[in-house]
Formats: structure tokens, sequence, C-alpha cells
């Protein structure tokens, strides 16, 4: 099968292309030299690959980020969406187009409510969230409209090594490996009460595969591991793999102006369609990433647990931390 991703270059188009080209997979990767709201552009880099699936990814994709540029958000994410769609179905429109969306477009969920499912209602509650709701009706518009093979994805928080700083996981294994390095007795965060559904990068990515070879063309599907975590908890877990007790020191510049009490996912839908489950568990991915931030700060031989590299962009936000 031939694949192109766009945002291919950032975080999860790294670790896609990496499980696509693993799996026997030919893969084209563009990114920032295509500007994914120019029809045109995209329209010639889809009949130079010649692909059978395309794995939409590029988007603005940090949700403290939305609250300054909105505009640029809602550019990018909803009309992006709406130039590779068109110009898919312009040049290769037997192709399956995977649209990942984002947990993000839930809102605000109450606690009787969670786990939430591909049914429950969407109440976006962030510039970022309100651009991925609107890429979804886009998407889900191509099918309605025109028959075209398209697939949502709405991944929870998903990490691992290779996630910029600005994200939480890495924001804070960055500042535990640093402390240890330091001996500062201090770990400055942000809202630390939210808890989030953590999925391993490499365990979404097998699960874009899986959808693209077995979903249903017009359907959404929850990717995620179905449990939450506290961000106090993933703080511990840090701090106990690096072998140190710091105290929690709050920034107000780290609290988001509207953050999300709690989220966690059903992924039934996804398991049911592909038979899909998490492989990694979070004390595994947690400890890839302290180890990756170990490194880069020239930690000390032997400090901390050994894991895999990674770079680029997040396609899908972790709290503030």
């Amino acid at each position: 099968m031939r694949a192109l991703i766009t945002g291919g270059k950032g975080f999860v188009g790294h670790w896609l292309a990496a499980h696509l080209r693993s799996s026997g997979d030919e893969v084209v990767v563009v990114d920032v030299e295509t500007d994914v709201t120019d029809e045109g552009a995209v329209e010639a880099a889809l009949a130079a690959a010649a692909p059978d699936a395309i794995y939409h990814l590029a988007a603005r994709s940090h949700v403290g980020d939305s609250w300054r540029d909105p505009l640029e958000v809602l550019r990018v994410n909803v009309l992006g969406t709406a130039a590779v769609l068109a110009a898919a179905r312009r040049v290769r429109d037997a192709a399956t187009v995977l649209v990942v969306s984002s947990s993000e477009v839930y809102g605000a969920v109450a606690p009787d409510v969670l786990p939430v499912t591909e049914e429950t209602p969407l109440r976006p509650a962030s510039p970022y969230a309100a651009s991925k709701a609107a890429a979804e009706d886009v998407a889900l518009q191509a099918w309605l409209g025109y028959g075209q093979r398209v697939v949502v994805v709405r991944p929870f928080n998903h990490v691992g090594p290779g996630q910029p700083h600005a994200f939480a996981v890495p924001a804070l294994a960055r500042r535990v490996a640093e402390a240890r390095r330091t001996g500062s007795p201090h770990l400055v965060v942000g809202t630390v009460t939210t808890r989030r559904d953590f999925t391993d990068v490499r365990d979404v990515v097998r699960a874009y595969r899986l959808l693209v070879l077995h979903g249903e063309p017009g359907e959404v599907y929850n990717v995620c591991s179905g449990a939450d975590v506290a961000i106090a908890d993933v703080a511990s877990r840090l701090m106990a793999l690096a072998g140190v007790e710091l105290e929690l020191v709050t920034d107000p510049a780290l609290v988001r102006p509207v953050d999300l009490p709690a989220l966690r996912g059903d992924p039934g839908r996804l398991a049911a369609v592909t038979g899909w489950a998490p492989a990694l568990s979070l004390d595994d991915t947690l400890a890839a990433v302290l180890a990756e931030q170990d490194a880069a700060l020239g930690a000390p031989s032997g400090a901390g647990p050994s894991g895999a590299d990674g770079s680029g962009a997040d396609q899908d936000p972790g709290a503030t931390v």
C-alpha cells in the first residue's frame, strides 16, 4: 500500500511513517513545504505520490497556543482539511483518507458520563477543539455528499519519545530530570488535578493503520486506553522512575484559561473493528520519555531508564503543566 502523510515530519508523523514502513507500506511525507490550505499544492503532492491511503495529520495542534491565535488555528485545521479532501477527490478519488481529530472536541464532560463514546455530544471548549469539531464536519460531509472514503479518528492524549516540551509529559519529565541533575527540591507545574487518558504514540499509529485497512468510511473512532490518570500521578511516577522526591510548585503562567477536569474514552468501537489494544503501559512510556530527557541534558550514565528517540511536533495536546 502507498501512503501519504501530511504533517509527516512531526511527532506523530515520525512514528507513523516508521510504523507504515515496517509494515511494508511505501510512504511519502509532506510537511511545512506544502501548505495544506493550498489546494493546488496539495493536489500536486497527491498526484506525484499516487497514494492508496492519506493520513491527514497536519494541524495547528497546541491547545494553549490556540487561545493566542484562533484564526490561524481555524484556517489551518478546517480549511486545510477541506483542501486535502477536495484535492484527493480530484486526483485520488479511491484513496482512503484518515482525518485526525481530537478528544478535545468532547469538551468538559460530567464524571457520570465517562468514559465518552463516539456518540457523546461535542462541546468544544477551546479554539483548537472548535477547529477540530469543524474539521470533522468537513470530513463527514465529504463522505455523505461525495461518497469519499473518509475515516475520522479522535485520539486522546498520546505521548512518547520525541514529543516537544510544550506538552505535558515531556515538560514534566524534563523538569524532573533537571531537578535530579541540579539537586533542586522543586517541580514547577500548572494544573495537576486534571485527569487524562494517555496512550503511547506507538500504539496510536498502529490504530491509525488498522483503521485505514478495516475502518468503516463515514465513521468516527476513539483512539484511547480507556483509563484516565491525574497529571499529579504522572508527576509522581516520573519522580519514582528518577528516584527523586520533589515539592510541586504551581506557576500561574502554566494554567490554561479553560482546562477540562477529566477525560476518559471508550475504545470499544476501535477494538471491535480492528482488534486493537494498547501494547505499551503508561510506565513504559514515561520511562522512555524520561530517558530521552536525561540524554538531552547529559545526565550521569546509568541515571534513569533507556528509551527510543523521536522528533517533531505533536498532533494531540496534553494538559499544560
